[in-house]
This record gives C-alpha cells, sequence and structure tokens, in this order.
C-alpha cells in the first residue's frame, strides 16, 4: 500500500470529508438523514466560530478516512474531547488507517490537556467495538443518549 498521510483537514478538503460522512451514512443505513451540507460544515469548521476539527488520512492525495472531534467539557473531569466520527473508506479498511487516526485523536487530546475522550459507537458494529476494546476503552451501556432537533 501507497503511505498514508496523516494531518489536520483544511476547508480545501471539505466535499471529500462530506463524502466520506455520506458513506458513513450509507453503511449505517440511514442516508436520508443527512441533512448537513458542504456550506455548512465550512461555516462550522472553519468560520468565525469553529466548533469541530477534521484530522484526515490521505493516500495519493486522497482522502480515504477522517476522524472529526469537538470539544466538550465535564463539570466532573473538567476538558475533554468528543470523537463525533471515525470513518475509513470501505475499501481502505483493513488498512490500519482506523489506527493511526485514533491515535492521532488521542494525541491531539493529550496535547490540548484533555482529561478524557468520549465516542459513541453502535452496539451492532462489532468490529468496531472489538477495535476499541484493544485500547482498553470502557464500553458502557450505563447512560442513554438524549438529543433534540432545532
Amino acid at each position: 500500500m501507497k503511505e498514508v498521510i496523516i494531518r489536520p483537514g483544511t476547508k480545501h478538503d471539505t466535499q471529500q470529508v462530506f463524502n466520506l460522512i455520506y458513506e458513513l451514512a450509507v453503511f449505517e443505513k440511514a442516508p436520508e438523514q443527512v441533512t448537513n451540507t458542504v456550506e455548512q460544515m465550512l461555516i462550522d469548521g472553519y468560520g468565525d466560530e469553529p466548533c469541530y476539527k477534521v484530522i484526515v488520512a490521505e493516500v495519493e492525495n486522497k482522502i480515504v478516512g477522517i476522524a472529526l472531534t469537538f470539544i466538550k467539557y465535564s463539570t466532573w473531569k473538567g476538558k475533554g474531547v468528543f470523537l463525533e466520527d471515525l470513518i475509513v473508506t470501505e475499501n481502505m479498511r483493513g488498512h490500519k488507517i482506523g489506527k493511526l487516526l485514533f491515535e492521532e485523536v488521542i494525541s491531539y487530546s493529550k496535547s490540548i490537556n484533555a482529561k478524557q475522550l468520549h465516542w459513541q459507537v453502535l452496539d451492532w458494529n462489532t468490529p468496531a467495538i472489538d477495535f476499541y476494546k484493544k485500547y482498553n476503552a470502557e464500553i458502557s451501556g450505563e447512560w442513554l443518549n438524549c438529543k433534540m432537533y432545532f
């Protein structure tokens, strides 16, 4: 396999990042639920008040994986990082790209003095669960997810 470059995403990557997000939605059988747009991602990630960061994995100038994060805060623990999505395009899975991205997220989290890293995984996504268990991640069913749409 060609060299994998892990680097911070830029606004010029947004279309390719969005394509991977849509690919994930198709994998999770929910493409109709994607209401975000490239234009909104440009504003949200690179506008006056950026609310997310993206790390990309690139092979031969093509983005083949992403890790999208944002800062969260715990009243008990302090600053944390939330890993919203870790996506590797289907034909590149099995090449340790997910491992490289996840380890970069860990490194980033430590570099900003975050006290914790959070993420979610679907209960049926056994390959992802097995991947995270390799890092001794605590996978708990104790908390229930809540959300509101506006």
